[in-house]
This record gives structure tokens, C-alpha cells and sequence, in this order.
């Protein structure tokens, strides 16, 4: 699964709309050429479908990640639990339901074998030790789960991937030592840790940074690192084995005409085994043919655990 942070379903608009501007030749292979719009939100290739995911929740004001991801990695409504968006850290009532519901616990609970592919520098477990910083949804899931959060050990070793793709950030944060990447490498390695996991995680906030910025080439340069991490996903997943799952938490980088996020719906994008399959089951859960975040969790533990 990899998670990408603040990218929603805009217009189809290469003023305001780095998908339109940007070179994505893997993503537009999967579906004859085309991105989705707010025009075209469902899209179906051969191996792929995509369908939108409504963020809002039912809750009014723009989403942000720490309700939006409480939902996307719990499968419960964090922001109708509060009352609202809340973010970019989880609301702190959220936290028993995070320690309970992730999705982390609940693949532990039934025997199966989670990773959070992400690597961290030794300036975060500081962090965590002093409880200095807030922690995410994601990192906050996995140390109320027992899952191991990877270190710049497991980077050196191949083991894990930073969360800037390419490794390129690492000297700045204090280890030297890192060689920089090509993206196809970060994609090869997450279908190594595949091979060895039931699920694996890997999170890239660099769109939802660009987003913010309103800065329209590091727009265009994090989604073109994104769509030559995904080449080497591509080149290497064995389709008949693995489901690639790809989506968001709430829009931003889709509409660089605002700093602030959108209310437009999130993809999500299937690819490989059983693709069409996991869609209709997401959509199996609705009376009515629009899916959310809330969707995303139970649908993967019925596929992993038959839940």
C-alpha cells in the first residue's frame, strides 16, 4: 500500500493541476494514457481500477490527516468521533481507538505479518525517547502495535525506504553515509519487503509539502519521483500473487491555486491480483456507489483475514 499524503481528484487543468503538467508514464499506462479528473473519477485498465474515495467524512471544512488517516488506517470516522477535521496529528480522544482499531493490530491479531517500510533517522527515535514531537497516525500506530518502526540501519541494508524516495535528504539529517537512490530502486525494494510481508506500508508526504507550498515544479518534480518509484514496482510485482494498492487522506497537491486542502475526493488505485475484485468488495459495503476512507481497512482485513 502506498500511502501518499494531500493528493485528491482535480480539474483537469495544468495551470492548477500538477498531475496535468507533470510526466507520469507509468501511471497513465495503467489506464490507456488517461488521469483521473473531476471529469473522469473511475478509471478501469487491465490491470488496474481506480474509483474516489470521498474524504469529507460527512463532516463539514476541509479534511485534514489526523482525522482522515485515523479513518483510512482504522476504518473508523474519526472526524464524526470529534466533531470535526483535526490535524495533521491525531486528536488525542482518537488515540485508544488507534491503539485498538489500526490496522497494524488488527493484522497482528490474526497472524499475519505487517511492515511499515518507512525509515526513520536517529534524530525521530530522539525525538520519541524525549517525547518531544507529536507522532503520526502511522508511527503512533506502529508503536502502540509492537511493529518495528526501521531505522537508517535497515536503510543502509536495502531493508527500508525514505520517505523522500531517493534517500537524497539523509545528510541533512545527519548521516552522511547514505547513498542517494534512483527511484526504481525504493520501488524494487518495497516488492522485496512484499515478498517477505502480508501487508507493507510506505508513506510519501512530499505531495501534501508541495501542495502547501503552491510551488508548482516541486509539485511536478515529487509526482514525477513518485510515478519512477511505481516503474519499479511495476517491473518487478508478480501480478498473479500481489494487490498495489495507492491513495490519500484528503486533497491539496490537485489544486496549486490554494494553500489550503480540498474537499475533492482522494483515488484509489488497484493494480495486480484481484484488483477489479478488491473494488467491488469496497463497494459491496455501500448502499450507495460513493466509498470513503472508512472503506480502505475493513475491505483489506476481509481479503487478508476473511473478516
Amino acid at each position: 500500500m502506498l500511502f501518499l499524503d494531500g493528493v485528491g481528484i482535480g480539474k483537469a487543468d495544468p495551470s492548477i493541476n500538477p498531475f496535468f503538467r507533470a510526466r507520469l508514464p507509468t501511471i497513465r499506462s495503467l489506464f490507456q494514457g488517461e488521469l483521473p479528473s473531476l471529469r473522469r473519477r473511475r478509471l478501469a485498465g487491465t490491470n488496474a481500477t481506480l474509483i474516489p474515495l470521498d474524504a469529507t467524512l460527512g463532516v463539514g471544512g476541509p479534511p485534514q490527516s489526523g482525522t482522515g488517516q485515523t479513518a483510512l488506517f482504522t476504518g473508523i470516522n474519526g472526524a464524526k468521533v470529534i466533531g470535526k477535521h483535526f490535524g495533521p496529528h491525531p486528536y488525542s480522544t482518537l488515540k485508544p481507538i488507534l491503539e485498538e482499531r489500526n490496522i497494524f493490530r488488527q493484522l497482528l491479531n490474526v497472524g499475519r505479518r505487517p511492515c511499515f517500510a518507512n525509515a526513520f533517522p536517529q534524530k525521530f527515535f530522539d525525538y520519541v525517547e524525549q517525547k518531544r514531537r507529536p507522532l503520526s497516525v502511522t508511527t503512533l500506530s506502529c508503536l502502540m502495535s509492537g511493529v518495528r518502526l526501521r531505522s537508517v540501519e535497515d536503510l543502509a541494508l536495502s531493508n527500508a525506504v525514505s520517505a523522500d524516495i531517493t534517500n537524497a535528504g539523509w545528510p541533512g539529517l545527519g548521516h552522511s553515509g547514505i547513498e542517494q537512490i534512483q527511484p526504481e530502486e525504493a520501488g524494487r525494494r518495497l516488492v522485496r519487503l512484499g515478498r517477505e510481508h502480508d501487508f507493507v506500508l510506505f508513506e510519501y508526504w512530499k505531495t501534501d509539502h508541495a501542495g502547501h507550498s503552491r510551488n508548482i515544479e516541486e509539485a511536478v518534480n515529487a509526482l514525477e519521483c513518485f510515478d519512477t518509484m511505481l516503474a519499479g514496482i511495476i517491473e518487478t510485482i508478480d501480478v498473479r500473487e500481489t494487490l498495489l494498492l495507492i491513495t490519500s487522506d484528503h486533497g491539496n497537491i490537485e489544486d496549486m491555486s490554494t494553500k489550503m486542502h480540498t474537499r475533492n475526493a482522494v483515488p484509489l488505485i488497484l493494480y495486480g491480483h484481484a484488483h477489479a475484485e478488491f473494488a467491488r468488495a469496497i463497494q459491496a459495503r455501500r448502499k450507495k456507489p460513493t466509498c470513503d476512507l472508512t472503506d480502505i481497512t475493513p475491505t483489506i482485513m476481509q481479503v487478508l483475514a476473511g473478516d
